[in-house]
Parts: structure tokens; C-alpha cells; sequence
């Protein structure tokens, strides 16, 4: 009998502000999955996360938001990322968990507010990362630009935003956008990008997503 494909948990529930990019987000990621050979599971269900993190190879929190975890699921989470497990964040995973010190830890920062959604201009600052890899020094790019209550430490930053290049941003010059780290026992990737339903039809931010998913799977 042929082993069974490692698995990918998508968990997408929200409890605050619902992007409207998460089904194209979902469709993504699936395909992404199935290219890969994950066999992917995506839920909105606490349970069915609490459940299904015990025999996955990477979670994806795709634009959660707002208090998303049953206290069965917190901890179930807490044990797949100290089993090894990765863990890869999409967009709005940053407005989650906010009364869970833990997450905080987990993601790397706190959203705290962002300009009005424009173009501008993303610095890719290491190029050796499977999600970045196929990046330009500088990638034009329509999102939010999420600022950050403070900037992630003891992370390997990847990207960040150039605040000259749109209005609004309040981080200044090192304005972190994706970063990564394995400080919690298994790999986490981070990317703030991903507002738009048409981010998730633009081949190199799939491709962004792609090489984030490979690494927090230990395939990067």
C-alpha cells in the first residue's frame, strides 16, 4: 500500500472583520496543496482543527481574525509546533489570538492598522528563501501594507515595504513585510500580503505562497 500524502490543514474562521478574498484564498491554496501532494483539509471549524493538527505536516492560517481557537485547539496547536509541525501565516493570521500571548509568539507581530489599499512597491531582502527566490530586488504590488504594533525579533525577515513608494505608511525605513524563524520548535512563515481576491490569481505571489508552504513543510 502507498503511504498516505502528508497533510495540510487551511483554517480560515473569523470572528472579527471577514476578508472577502478568502474563498479565491481557499481555491488557491487547495490547488497549491494538491501540486505539492498534500492531502488538504480546510475548515473553519475549531474542532475540526483541534482534531486534524495531529496528523498534519503544515497548518495555514489564511486571514483569520479576531478570537479563532477553542482552548482544546490552543493547546493542540502549541503541540504541533513543538512536535516539529509548521505553521504558515496569510494576511490578516496577524489579527488573531490577540488575548493568546503564545500566537503573538507563534506569528511574530501584531497588526495595528493600515493605509488605504493602493500599489507600491515590496523589497525583497533575502533572495535565498524558497519564497522569495523568484523575486526582483523590488516587486510591484497592490495590498494593505499592514503595519505592525512592533517589529518582529529573532526572525529572519525576507521583505519589506517601501514607504516611499505609497501613502500612509508609519513603520519608517525597516517596515517588515515576510519573515520567518523556527523558534518554536517547527518552521513558521509569515507573509502580510494577500488582501485582494486577485492576489491569489497572480503567479508570483502563488509562487510567494508556494515556497512559504514548502518551508514550513521542510521541503524549502
Amino acid at each position: 500500500m502507498s503511504p498516505r500524502p502528508p497533510r495540510l490543514v487551511l483554517y480560515t474562521r473569523t470572528t472579527a472583520y471577514r476578508h472577502e478574498s478568502i474563498p479565491a484564498g481557499v481555491e488557491a491554496v487547495e490547488r497549491l496543496a494538491a501540486e505539492e501532494e498534500f492531502a488538504a483539509l480546510a475548515t473553519e471549524d475549531p474542532a475540526a482543527l483541534e482534531h486534524a493538527l495531529g496528523s498534519c505536516a503544515v497548518v495555514v492560517f489564511l486571514s483569520t481574525s479576531g478570537e479563532v481557537l477553542t482552548p482544546g485547539a490552543r493547546a493542540t496547536l502549541r503541540a504541533h509546533m513543538a512536535g516539529g509541525g509548521g505553521f504558515v501565516g496569510i494576511h490578516a493570521a496577524a489579527c488573531t489570538e490577540y488575548d493568546w500571548p503564545y500566537y503573538g509568539e507563534l506569528l511574530g507581530a501584531r497588526f495595528a492598522r493600515h493605509p488605504a489599499l493602493q500599489p507600491g512597491t515590496v523589497t525583497v531582502t533575502d533572495r535565498a528563501h524558497p519564497a522569495t527566490r523568484h523575486l526582483d530586488a523590488r516587486w510591484h504590488f497592490t495590498d494593505e501594507w499592514y503595519d505592525f504594533r512592533a517589529a518582529p525579533e529573532g526572525v529572519r525577515v525576507l521583505a519589506g515595504a517601501d514607504e516611499s513608494s505609497y501613502d500612509g505608511g508609519g513603520m519608517g525605513p525597516a517596515h517588515p513585510l515576510v519573515w520567518c524563524h523556527e523558534r518554536m520548535g517547527g518552521p513558521v512563515f509569515y507573509t502580510a500580503l494577500g488582501h485582494t481576491a486577485e492576489s491569489f490569481a497572480d503567479p508570483a505571489f502563488l509562487a510567494h505562497l508556494r515556497g512559504g508552504i514548502r518551508y514550513a513543510a521542510g521541503r524549502g
